[in-house]
């Protein structure tokens, strides 16, 4: 069967056994080379054979793939909306972002410009330094509005007063997550960074090949679920990539504690996430419940703050359920419509955010039921909404916990919407478990202990010392921060650490057995090699070879 090539109209491509296989025209790949020797114009590319994007009017009726994109609505406004001209804008630009003027040096500047504007008989646009103030914060209005949500305990109360946080107030900041992903995908810069349709990418040799998300078995799995639908044929599959870390920030907030979540289209390259610019954003701010120590570890707050958890997120992500099952018109980077079907994707966050999210106890496995004291033992089995929903109804809640790690209190919040499981969706990120888990806090600490333990703590240190005047010698590590000997690695950021990992190996040659630097060696090979932007199948098996290396020293 002979069709148009979803890339470069006019070229045909044949599809065979449900498949479809790609031209191999020489355009530009939908995926980002690891290496620059890799050519990936000689790749084959096997695209979903009914989730294609195709291009359609604003009614959502499909059109011939030739015709030219209609150029946006005007909507009257300058392009230096909220402000009048260039000139507004760089005066407000220039006092509040590059010299943070205070109120009053603004008020006085503002003084200075309409004594200058008298004889014009005109005025600033601004009379004081509030009204410039709310013509920046309007900036943030547009068709994706911060919104407050207040939330409070619903929960039985207890005889006598009740606990402060059970009558509290809580705040869920958000934004409207369908308005926001739409504004991101219609960024023109995104053009020729997105990957429209689910594909499976194979080298010369017929290996294959995982890039970006869009590459993935599961995004193809998920649109041969949504297309047992025939309306969603011809639709283009948006997964939403979120993440979320509870952060502290210091700087002019005073200790300030938030919980942010970031979203970002699926379907967008991973060079293109990566960049500056509105790939990744911020959607939500979720509460933060606070007690004293005693009132945190009792089971009533632990269980209130995990359900207020998965109910923010649930309301953070509702505007994008209806568009899950009934596809939705959007105007593309291209600027051409096409009709979408919206999707929850993977999740990123570190292990304690993935205990909460999963409804798993701490230090069980958000994935899998194997128990903590033997990860790698048999008879585990992968964890699913499923699976949980067959042992709730089988098991008291005393069971679920200490046999199989689940909390019978949570419901996490991707019950609720098509096709998703948090089990499923949970993903790592080399940052938070690689870097900063086994190499931050398992790696170094273990060879410090180890130096300790055998050489005692003066001559532990002198060893400690040496490896840091190796490290120091390095580039980039002179005037920076002293090398953390295991015991303060605050103010290290991810940079950092990854700079570190570049000289630590032939740092501690020499003051530790061999075994423990060929563990090294093996932990670094498996880090750069899961660095890498494009992993083939033998990439995989050089990852499951390092990782047997790392057991075994």
């Amino acid at each position: 069967m002979a069709l148009s090539c979803p890339q470069c109209p006019g070229k045909i491509f044949r599809t065979g056994a449900g498949l479809t296989q790609h031209c191999n025209a020489k355009h530009r790949a939908p995926s980002v080379a690891s290496n620059e020797d890799d050519d990936l114009a000689a790749s084959t590319f096997v695209y979903h054979p009914h989730l294609t994007a195709q291009k359609c009017d604003e009614n959502g009726q499909y059109i011939d793939p030739h015709t030219r994109p209609q150029p946006p609505p005007e909507d009257g406004r300058s392009e230096w909306y909220p402000f009048e001209s260039r000139l507004d804008f760089d005066f407000a630009y220039h006092h509040f972002i590059e010299i943070q003027d205070s109120e009053g040096s603004i008020n006085k500047a503002l003084e200075m410009w309409a004594t200058s504007l008298l004889e014009h008989d005109n005025s600033p646009p601004w009379r004081n330094a509030q009204e410039l103030y709310d013509s920046i914060d309007s900036i943030q209005t547009g068709d994706s509005p911060w919104k407050t949500y207040k939330i409070s305990y619903q929960g039985p109360l207890p005889v006598g007063t009740p606990l402060k946080w059970m009558t509290e107030t809580y705040e869920l900041v958000t934004r409207d997550s369908l308005k926001l992903v739409e504004n991101q995908i219609l960024t023109t810069d995104w053009k020729r960074d997105i990957n429209p349709i689910p594909y499976q990418q194979f080298d010369k040799g017929g290996q294959r090949i995982w890039s970006n998300l869009m590459s993935a078995d599961w995004a193809y799995n998920q649109a041969t679920e949504i297309a047992k639908d025939p309306n969603t044929h011809g639709a283009m599959f948006v997964p939403i990539v979120a993440g979320s870390d509870k952060t502290t920030v210091s700087v002019a907030t005073g200790h300030q504690e938030y919980h942010p979540v970031y979203m970002s289209p699926g379907i967008l390259t991973n060079t293109a996430r990566r960049v500056r610019g509105n790939g990744v954003l911020p959607v939500a701010f979720l509460p933060i419940p606070k007690t004293n120590r005693r009132q945190w570890k009792t089971a009533a707050f632990q269980k209130f703050s995990q359900q207020l958890y998965h109910t923010c997120l649930a309301r953070v992500f509702a505007p994008l359920k209806p568009a899950m099952t009934t596809p939705k018109v959007i105007r593309c980077p291209d600027r051409h419509f096409r009709r979408a079907v919206f999707g929850l994707g993977p999740y990123i966050a570190n292990y304690p955010e993935q205990v909460w999210l999963a409804g798993v106890v701490s230090r069980w496995c958000p994935k899998c039921d194997a128990h903590p004291d033997n990860l790698d033992g048999a008879g585990a089995h992968r964890r699913s909404h499923d699976i949980t929903d067959i042992l709730l109804n089988s098991f008291n809640p005393a069971v679920l916990w200490d046999d199989y790690g689940i909390r019978a209190d949570v419901v996490p919040f991707t019950y609720g919407f098509p096709r998703a499981d948090i089990h499923d969706l949970l993903s790592p990120d080399l940052l938070h478990q690689v870097i900063k888990g086994t190499f931050k806090d398992h790696i170094i600490s273990w060879v410090n202990e180890y130096l300790h333990l055998v050489h005692g703590e003066t001559r532990a240190n002198e060893i400690i010392d040496d490896i840091d005047r190796r490290i120091s010698a390095v580039p980039p590590f002179p005037g920076l921060r002293r090398f953390p000997d295991g015991r303060d690695f605050t103010q290290w950021t991810g940079d950092d650490l990854k700079a570190l990992m570049k000289v630590y190996l032939p740092a501690i040659a020499g003051h530790v057995p061999p075994k423990m630097v060929q563990c090294v060696a093996a932990f670094l090979d498996f880090c750069y090699l899961a660095h890498r932007n494009a992993l083939s199948t033998n990439t995989l098996q050089e990852l499951e070879a390092a990782l047997s290396r790392f057991h075994e020293h």
